[in-house]
């Protein structure tokens, strides 16, 4: 075969789903990986559905994904010209044909089949009638009466498909469009597609276009249908399963490459292997490993890995996308040095970004509200003193490090007669307003020094006002 040549064609009537991502996936590293090409289609001739918002989101979810492509979008609704033409020579070689048979008579052609036992079809009764062109005419293929279709499949093996059971479809309306079998073929044949990779419901079409390849004389692409994705309870993804636009998994915190990750693993294997980066996967991923039982959709696997991805990422990559979540809490950050020290501190136990983001929201209020339960247990007439001798150790620090932070908690410690934990939750309400947060010593140093000591000295104040 010559250079691999894979294509992807959403339909505009909604958002990239994970399904439709995942195909995506497939035909996008496939290209990669035998350094072929990757075509977009945009299969928009259901023009009452497709819409410009869906458009713009499905390019938008593929470019957060990173499935960059190498020609495209290509737009069915401007390629009408095209599928006239190859109609109008399907009809001149005798391999396709009008007919004007009106949906009142099909109906009854497909009753009287069904009284007789037979698969209900068209009879056709306009096959060798040589009817001229009309405005009430539609164009049908020939098809053959007898024999098989064979299907060709590296995923699910041979489908074989009885042409006695395949009528002389339609493949243009009578308003001059053409029909999807139609329109997909041509596209394919146009623009070179030579390796076909979708989803085992488009198995039912796969008969009918071989057979509008052989009537046009051309090469057959190969073919694989991979099977769907499905639900824990093993029924059609959806919503209630936790499956939503790809969209929503960005908002929700996903680093895109743990959603590839994810998304290649429903359907394709290499041995025990789980976690794969990008690059891991263009090296490896191949058609042969694609399986042939459909894959269960699991949102805490999803969870698991993301956390893998981000606890595998440098602070200043994590960064990036960090910012675009605290943006959406009201805060503009940088990806700077101050950022990346915020992240080190809550990467080990950060699932999502947006868990990762609210968590860092301390760090950068000038502010903080302290929980009224917190306040109440730790902040204290108690531990009044011990708080205002932590400030003013920290702020007379030249070397701020964790060796000298380590050092004021000793003598604290000796000085007080208070155990690690009874001075690390005061400070840690203190400077949060809360009594969860990173390590106490990792989160001095990122918040620094100024700011530590600045927030302890608040906390003393509010428990001055307090009494």
């Amino acid at each position: 075969m010559d250079t691999i040549i894979t294509r992807f064609p959403p339909s505009p009537s909604g958002y990239l789903h994970i399904g439709g991502a995942r195909t995506a996936l497939f035909n996008w590293l496939y290209a990669k990986k035998t350094k072929g090409k990757f075509v977009l289609r945009i299969e928009d001739t259901d023009e009452a559905r497709s819409t410009e918002e869906s458009v713009t989101a499905i390019l938008k979810s593929l470019e957060w994904l990173g499935i960059d492509w190498d020609e495209g979008p290509y737009f069915q609704t401007q390629r009408y010209d095209i599928y006239n033409e190859h109609i109008e020579k399907l009809v001149e070689s005798g391999h396709a044909y009008n007919c004007s048979c009106t949906k009142e008579e099909i109906n009854a052609m497909r009753e009287d089949a069904r009284a007789k036992g037979k698969n209900p079809q068209y009879n056709g009764r306009c096959r060798n009638l040589n009817l001229p062109k009309s405005d009430n005419t539609v164009v049908r293929l020939k098809t053959p009466a007898t024999g098989v279709t064979l299907v060709k499949d590296m995923v699910k093996g041979n489908t074989s498909f009885q042409n006695a059971e395949i009528d002389d479809f339609i493949i243009q309306r009578s308003n001059g469009v053409a029909m999807y079998n139609l329109a997909v073929v041509v596209d394919d044949l146009t623009m070179n597609i030579n390796t076909v990779i979708r989803g085992d419901d488009h198995l039912v079409n796969t008969p009918k276009q071989i057979l509008i390849y052989q009537a046009l004389g051309a090469e057959l692409p190969l073919f694989g249908h991979v099977p769907m994705v499905l639900g824990a309870d093993k029924a059609r993804l959806s919503k209630r399963h936790g499956a939503m636009s790809v969209g929503e998994y960005q908002k929700m915190g996903f680093l895109a490459d743990a959603m590839i990750n994810y998304l290649v693993r429903l359907g394709w294997s290499h041995g025990d292997q789980e976690f794969f980066e990008r690059k891991d996967l263009i090296e490896k991923f191949d058609l042969e490993h694609l399986g042939r039982s459909a894959s269960m959709f699991d949102v805490d696997k999803l969870l698991a890995l993301n956390a893998k991805h981000i606890q595998k990422k440098s602070p200043k990559e994590l960064g990036e996308h960090l910012l675009f979540h605290l943006k959406t809490l009201g805060i503009e950050a940088k990806n700077d040095a101050f950022t990346q020290g915020v992240i080190e501190t809550l990467q080990p136990r950060s699932k999502t970004l947006v868990e990762m983001a609210s968590a860092a929201v301390f760090y950068y209020r000038d502010a903080i509200e302290f929980d009224e339960k917190a306040a109440h247990k730790f902040l204290t007439p108690d531990t009044m003193e011990m708080l205002t001798k932590a400030a003013d150790a920290i702020e007379s620090l030249v070397d701020y490090s964790q060796e000298n932070l380590e050092t004021i908690f000793k003598t604290l410690m000796e000085d007080t007669g208070f155990k690690f934990g009874k001075i690390a939750q005061p400070l840690r309400v203190a400077i949060t307003g809360t009594t969860v947060s990173p390590g106490i010593f990792e989160m001095l140093l990122a918040l620094g020094q100024e700011k530590t000591t600045q927030r302890i000295r608040r906390a003393c104040t509010f428990i001055q006002d307090l009494a």
